[in-house]
């Protein structure tokens, strides 16, 4: 498969790909994935709108209905077992036994895992301990690992052999502002090392403070795709005017063909398009409306989000 003639430069494509449950729900809706190698590729959405079921497809763990997808260029499912020894993932939450110290639990991820070499696992083991901020705590056992060890461990789990693709479910959910901290600066150091990050989340400043492209899903659809700068253009800025006369100074801006005015108390806004903000200030003071202030604002990405979902994010963290 390729997707505009670029698959090869592809870490994930999916073509409408759909999944639809007994009983006639659809819970991932003709979704056309793209996502860059080397990116980190945000994918947002609010809980239930697919995002996890688009995961389980892209992984094997789930079949579907519909469409067709490629991980690495290998076609899925039927590529599961030659592709998943080059993807590392953690999806809904990391599973390890909690009487075991971290680094046996690791030690047991790691035979699971056909491709790994035995010889080279106790150094393996080290490393990824290492480059998730765990040495120091590899002998503790996982029950007192804290949520955000928790989750450090299962992203090192991901890293014991080496990955082309990270796919991260969710990855600081329940966790603190510290938690929430560490995992994304391990977030940006597996990018920096050129592999590709899928970061599925419904957290808005986690996808905003380490993607370089998002995709955002509604109710099973894929409403935006691509780079998170293009998301921010979307969305045409306002001219904001604080006046006494707001049925006036409005009259003026759609005369001036601004878009969408808006009147509140002693405030009106509408889309500036393509008028300058000196002329808008010009006309008004023409027209004789006192203005009291006048302002350009650019929507926030929350703004953008909400309009594209029709409901709001977690923004807190």
């Amino acid at each position: 498969m390729t997707l505009d003639g670029h698959g090869a430069e592809l870490a994930i494509a999916s073509s409408a790909l759909t999944k639809r449950f007994r009983g006639g729900q659809v819970a991932v809706d003709h979704v056309d994935l793209a996502v860059p190698r080397g990116s980190v590729y945000g994918f947002l959405g609010p809980n239930g709108s697919g995002k996890t079921t688009t995961i389980r497809m892209l992984l094997g763990l789930a079949f579907p209905t519909s469409g067709s997808a490629e991980v690495l260029g290998v076609p899925m499912p039927e590529g599961t077992t030659s592709v998943l020894s080059r993807v590392g993932s953690l999806v809904e939450g990391p599973a390890f036994y909690p009487y075991l110290s971290g680094w046996d639990n690791l030690a047991r991820y790691d035979a699971a895992d056909g491709t790994a070499a035995a010889r080279t696992a106790k150094a393996r083991i080290g490393e990824a301990m290492e480059r998730v901020g765990l040495t120091a705590a590899a002998r503790k056992k996982f029950r007192n690992y804290s949520l955000g060890m928790k989750q450090r461990l299962a992203i090192a789990a991901a890293l014991l052999t080496p990955r082309d693709l990270i796919i991260l479910d969710e990855p600081t959910n329940g966790l603190d502002p510290q938690g929430t901290r560490e995992v994304r600066g391990l977030v940006r150091q597996i990018a920096a090392e050129g592999i590709t990050v899928f970061v599925s989340s419904h957290l808005l400043a986690e996808v905003e403070q380490v993607s370089t492209h998002v995709g955002v899903m509604r109710l099973g659809k894929l409403v935006f795709q691509g780079e998170l700068s293009a998301l921010r253009r979307t969305a045409a800025p306002r001219v904001a005017v604080r006046t006494t006369d707001v049925a006036a100074a409005a009259d003026i801006l759609v005369k001036l063909g601004l878009a969408d005015p808006v009147r509140a108390d002693d405030l009106v806004t509408a889309e500036l398009g393509d008028v300058a903000p000196e002329k808008v200030t010009a006309e008004l003071v023409h027209a004789g409306v006192g203005v009291r202030g006048l302002s350009v604002e650019a929507p926030s990405l929350e703004d953008l989000f909400v309009g594209l979902t029709g409901e709001g994010f977690d923004v807190e963290r």
